[in-house]
């Protein structure tokens, strides 16, 4: 009776129910039976998805292989051949201020080994019309007499077929890395849409080291490598010289619409106080279109990227240390066949990097310019399958193999048992 007096008791007392409360508190909840935590049954959560597992037999694999083969071999010729109806001339220029004679003398032929002609029906062209060159030095202007000299190159070439329409003038350097990481992210694109961006900003940022000018103090803008390194050498349109009823004929070529139509959308006009930018280090007293001579911006004169479609195409990247950049084009007008000279104005200087720098005159296909990598790439994957499927057909003829063959499984052949 005490006993159960005292049960009562306990289980009357307030304090005590309290207690076991909150030792249920603590506890934890009591998880949902096993059925109700299984996945759906479907055959995604369920993972019983059809699926297809194809035998490897030489009934399938051999016409896989050949059939391979014959539609790479149609399609690399097909790109192969349309490689070779594009019409190229390329000329390097790069020692023309040392090689060529000063103006006023004959034009000298150039070596045959700096230019090459690539055209469809004329392949002796590079013995039977050499190109020439001439070279004109030009003293800088007035109050700029401890600038150097400009240096203007004429090429003279001959055209022996109609190139276009749709003709493309492009300058090629070699040995220039582009793609070298810290020169690719030595760039502001805050910079370039005109966002305000303080020198201490551009200099701990991508634009190091080339962020704050080392003389003045102030801001470089366009900051960084790849605007401060920007290809300044210009070229004129080509000059028909032969022309029909006059001495000469100019064949225009647009300098516009040469970038992806999105580069726009990187570039503003800028309205950063002149007093407080320069421009980038070699663009400081150089002449050509990115130059300028006396070392700093005027008012009115500040460089604007929006409307400088060359700038932005240099600001692409290029992918390889050969490389090719358009500058101009003519997608409506043939160039006829004739004699023909190109005005080009040398700044550009490629022996600091040991690079080459030449100009191209080309047409183009549907696959794009003359390139025929592209197609013997195809030809050579066509030519790897075909020689795997003769060398597998002689394999299955001459030691053949049953399908489904069980004894070569490790089980069942003693040898490898024992090995």
């Amino acid at each position: 009776m005490l006993d159960l007096r005292l049960g009562k008791h306990e289980a009357d007392d307030p304090t005590k129910q309290e207690e076991e409360d909150d030792s249920m508190k603590g506890q934890k909840v009591k998880k949902k039976p096993y059925a109700l935590q299984k996945p759906a049954n479907t055959a995604l959560r369920q993972q019983r998805l059809k699926a297809w597992h194809p035998i490897l037999t030489h009934s399938t694999v051999l016409p896989l292989l050949f059939g391979i083969g014959v539609f790479f071999a149609v399609l690399g010729a097909v790109m192969y051949w349309s490689a070779t109806q594009v019409n190229e001339l390329t000329i390097e220029y790069s020692s023309c201020r040392d090689e060529a004679p000063r103006s006023g003398v004959a034009p000298a032929d150039v070596p045959a080994k700096y230019y090459n002609y690539r055209f469809r029906h004329n392949h002796d062209m590079q013995q039977r019309s050499p190109v020439q060159w001439e070279v004109e030095e030009i003293p800088p202007g007035p109050g700029h007499e401890n600038n150097p000299p400009r240096f203007q190159c004429t090429l003279y070439f001959m055209i022996p077929e109609q190139m276009g329409p749709g003709v493309f003038l492009y300058y090629e350097l070699t040995n220039f890395y582009q793609n070298h990481r810290r020169y690719m992210k030595s760039m502001d694109y805050l910079q370039l849409l005109d966002k305000p961006r303080t020198v201490d900003q551009l200099q701990k940022d991508q634009c190091k080291p080339l962020g704050r000018d080392p003389n003045s103090g102030l801001a470089v803008y366009p900051c960084g490598l790849i605007a401060n390194s920007v290809f300044n050498d210009t070229f004129a349109s080509p000059v028909l010289l032969d022309a029909e009823n006059a001495p000469f004929r100019n064949y225009s070529m647009s300098e516009k619409n040469i970038i992806w139509s999105e580069e726009y959308r990187h570039y503003k006009t800028p309205t950063y106080n002149v007093s407080e930018i320069v421009p980038p280090p070699f663009w400081q007293g150089a002449e050509g279109p990115f130059g300028y001579p006396s070392g700093r911006y005027e008012e009115g004169k500040v460089f604007d990227p929006s409307k400088n479609e060359h700038f932005q195409v240099w600001m692409r990247t290029a992918a390889f240390p050969y490389f090719r950049k358009l500058y101009r084009r003519n997608d409506t007008d043939p160039m006829t066949p004739g004699r023909y000279s190109l005005v080009v104005e040398d700044n550009y200087p490629v022996n600091m990097f040991k690079g080459t720098k030449s100009v191209v005159l080309s047409t183009s296909s549907w696959i794009g310019g003359r390139s025929l990598v592209i197609g013997a790439s195809h030809i050579s994957v066509a030519a790897l399958c075909f020689l795997l499927g003769i060398v597998l057909s002689g394999m299955q003829l001459v030691r053949p193999r049953r399908v489904g063959d069980t004894s070569y499984l490790s089980w069942n052949n003693p040898r490898k048992q024992r090995t």
